[in-house]
């Protein structure tokens, strides 16, 4: 059996990974088109912060292709499928499964003067990092999850930072109007200005934005952050059935029956959430398919949680976030309390979290993600809930997800804490919690002195 994962990303170096845990006797090549060791892609806003250093967010080291025996071929990209494979350095490669991990690429507005500038960065890799933290006045071109993230580390830094967004309010995919509102009054507080409302019409080679107001925005560096679009060339060229992503099947399977899809590129029953816990579920099923370890896997979707990494806010969204008072079938309740740069929003049916925004309730929202991941009846105290004083359902702490991303529930962690695990380094070589987007690893330390506590000689 011979895989070729065209793709050395989150995606692609995870279902390497999950084929060698489960086989060492499958060929496995892995293509990736940039030179450097796979890096956690979610964490480069970190990197900027300068909470990380770039060590930290790589996945693996120079000797892992080694030690795993996978063929790992950097630099190079396949070109096009055939009955072999063709790679962008001229060489071909058999196989009998090929995943494609290529994953997504920046979107660029339409604005003159913007393509092609050299003081222009999209932040989508890790090499963008060195350019971005070198800048001395910044303007961010789009108000979503990575452009905020940016923005928020670059301040922390302490640079001047502009976000320019032409929707009402930010982040709008995942948050309703007040949400928004609340969540620009939080980041104002910690210096950065906001554009809202306004598109930019004009970039000016080492000045900055022309907005549609007539004002502008100076700038020596202009971080564009709108958006991304599957990368599904290489599919289309091959004749695969795409559709705003690779379509693929619950075996993750495209239209050709050696190929398979998952993360970024892929479209799975019509949606294609760009999130690192989808791409790792679907790593997993996939190695279990294609190591017949488990014929039966399938992937049958993800439950997301979207969560904003920046300091000093606590920010996270999931499930019809966007569902009114009034809406037919709908319990929806908010608390609202911008000047403390507090909201919450909680959407149920039938006793059942189906959607809620959680800003500035860091205690609420691990009750509500594992109500919303399990559809286990909400507390009949839903201002409790939204408070994060509601009583957890009986037998559930152990259960409770705490690292959303690699799926650790609190029992695991507990036991990796018996055996010595004391800091998210440790909990993360035992268990994976913290290396997807990094957001539970506060909650690791307070178990860590929760434990530490209750384990303390009285």
């Amino acid at each position: 059996m011979r895989v070729v994962i065209a793709g050395y990303g989150m995606a692609g170096a995870r279902l390497a990974e999950e084929i060698r845990a489960l086989d060492r006797s499958i060929a496995v090549t892995v293509v990736g088109a940039e030179r450097h060791p796979a890096y956690n892609r979610v964490l480069l806003s970190s990197v900027v912060a300068g909470n990380m250093p770039v060590r930290s967010v790589l996945l693996h080291d120079e000797e892992w292709a080694a030690r795993a025996e996978v063929d790992l071929r950097t630099g190079t990209s396949v070109t096009s499928i055939g009955e072999q494979l063709t790679l962008s350095d001229g060489s071909t490669v058999d196989f009998d499964a090929l995943v494609l991990a290529t994953g997504s690429s920046p979107l660029l507005p339409p604005v003159p003067g913007l393509a092609g500038a050299d003081d222009v960065v999209a932040f989508r890799g890790l090499d963008d990092c060195e350019r971005i933290m070198a800048a001395e006045r910044v303007a961010v071109l789009g108000g979503g999850l990575l452009g905020l993230e940016a923005a928020r580390g670059l301040t922390g830094r302490g640079v001047p930072v502009t976000v320019v967004h032409a929707a009402g309010h930010l982040m709008e995919r995942q948050l309703d109007a007040t949400a928004g509102a609340t969540l620009a009054g939080a980041l104002g507080k910690h210096g950065i200005d906001f554009r809202i409302g306004r598109s930019a019409i004009q970039h000016r080679q080492g000045m900055g934005l022309v907005l549609d107001d007539g004002t502008s925005v100076p700038a020596d560096l202009v971080v564009v952050s709108a958006g991304t679009k599957a990368e599904t060339g290489l599919a289309e060229a091959a004749g695969i059935t795409v559709a705003g992503g690779i379509v693929i099947d619950d075996c993750l399977r495209t239209s050709d029956s050696r190929v398979y899809a998952i993360g970024d590129c892929a479209a799975h029953r019509g949606s294609f959430p760009g999130l690192v816990r989808p791409a790792w579920e679907q790593a997993a099923v996939l190695a279990k398919l294609l190591t017949g370890a488990d014929p039966s896997a399938r992937y049958r979707g993800t439950r997301s949680v979207t969560r904003l990494k920046a300091k000093g806010i606590d920010l996270a969204s999931l499930g019809e976030a966007h569902t009114e008072p009034g809406a037919p079938g709908a319990e929806v309740i908010r608390l609202e309390d911008p000047s403390r740069d507090r909201y919450a929003k909680l959407v149920l049916r039938d006793d059942v979290v189906t959607g809620a925004i959680v800003l500035g309730f860091p205690d609420a929202a691990a009750a509500i993600t594992q109500l919303h991941d399990t559809g286990a009846p909400a507390p009949a105290d839903r201002i409790a809930l939204l408070l994060g004083r509601a009583a957890p359902p009986a037998g559930a702490a152990e259960s409770t997800v705490v690292c959303q991303c690699n799926g650790v529930p609190r029992g695991r962690l507990v036991d990796a804490w018996r055996t010595g695990a004391r800091t998210v380094e440790d909990f993360a070589k035992a268990t994976r919690a913290s290396t997807g987007c990094g957001g539970c690893a506060a909650d690791l330390l307070a178990l860590t002195e929760l434990l530490d506590q209750e384990s303390a000689p009285r």
